[in-house]
């Protein structure tokens, strides 16, 4: 099985206003609502690829029993936990000459809710992949991604870490079996500017001397770079096609990269359905498929 855990999940209310005007009343002339977060994300990408896929995380209140709907809905099993103090957030993407993103608060996660998280957890196998993904409430102690992996450690459970500054470094020594943190996030942990495959190279290997197995890198339209734990160096540009919404597109290349592992047991290939399935997500509005995919799979 495979287990994603969005410890912030939330609605994701997308309204296009073809010219909005701060402090006027505006009117959106399109509108949609998605179940939101990394984790739900890649969960959906893996059950659009046909894949059982078990989202984890909190909700709380009217918005977290739609949340659940509609993952339910994606054929995801559900096992979120249901927390009392608040509501699952809601986050609204405001698209017009430019767009803007006010995201909410989210609910309080109390030592109640955690303790029954990792009994969730202690239900898994070394069969088991668990993905923790996204940033954490502020309620939660910073070290709960290395704290979780710390609990797991022996279990030869294969844990990727879709993460940024603090929380990816922490869990290095873990070594999670993938790491995806995309060209800025890279620059941004070693006070540098990457902006080309070649240059984020040896900070990825860097990333791997300090324990992660694998290290994929997204870089949007220039592409992506794979790190294996073999020492194997793959790159490739990104399939051609028009951005729609990059919204979810890491999420997606995650839930490629697991999506072609599990199918072929090759890093080659795992890395080509992670790049075709990010791009994929970036050229529709909604989350990638797989005949989406397949298609794109093509043209390499």
């Amino acid at each position: 099985m495979i287990y994603t855990i969005t410890f912030n999940p939330s609605l994701d209310y997308i309204a296009v206003c073809e010219d909005f005007q701060l402090g006027e009343t505006n009117r959106v002339s399109k509108e949609t609502i998605f179940p939101g977060g990394k984790g739900i994300n890649v969960s959906i990408v893996l059950s659009n690829f046909g894949m059982e896929t078990t989202a984890l995380g909190f909700l709380a209140g009217f918005t977290g029993e739609e949340i659940k709907r509609l993952v339910v809905e994606k054929g995801i099993r559900n096992e979120m936990i249901w927390v009392e103090n608040g509501f699952s957030r809601i986050n609204v993407k405001l698209k017009s000459q430019t767009e803007s993103e006010l995201n909410g608060m989210g609910p309080l996660i109390d030592d109640a809710a955690i303790a029954k998280l990792y009994e969730k957890l202690d239900t898994l196998t070394s069969d088991d992949i668990l993905c923790l993904a996204g940033s954490i409430p502020s309620c939660m102690p910073p070290t709960m991604y290395s704290d979780i992996m710390k609990h797991l450690q022996g279990l030869n459970i294969r844990i990727v870490v879709d993460a940024t500054k603090d929380l990816l470094m922490n869990v290095l020594e873990y070594r999670p079996f993938l790491i995806k943190p995309n060209n800025h996030e890279l620059g941004e942990l070693f006070g540098v500017k990457l902006t080309t495959r070649d240059e984020v190279v040896p900070y990825a290997v860097k990333l791997q001397e300090k324990g992660a197995r694998n290290v994929l890198i997204s870089m949007a339209g220039e592409g992506a770079v794979l790190v294996d734990e073999n020492g194997n160096v793959y790159q490739s540009e990104a399939p051609k096609g028009k951005v729609v919404n990059s919204v979810g597109a890491g999420d997606s290349m995650v839930a490629g990269f697991i999506y072609g592992y599990l199918k072929y047991q090759d890093y080659s290939e795992a890395f080509k359905y992670g790049l075709c399935t990010g791009s994929a997500s970036a050229f529709k509005e909604e989350l990638a498929n797989a005949e989406d995919v397949e298609k794109l799979y093509k043209t390499l």
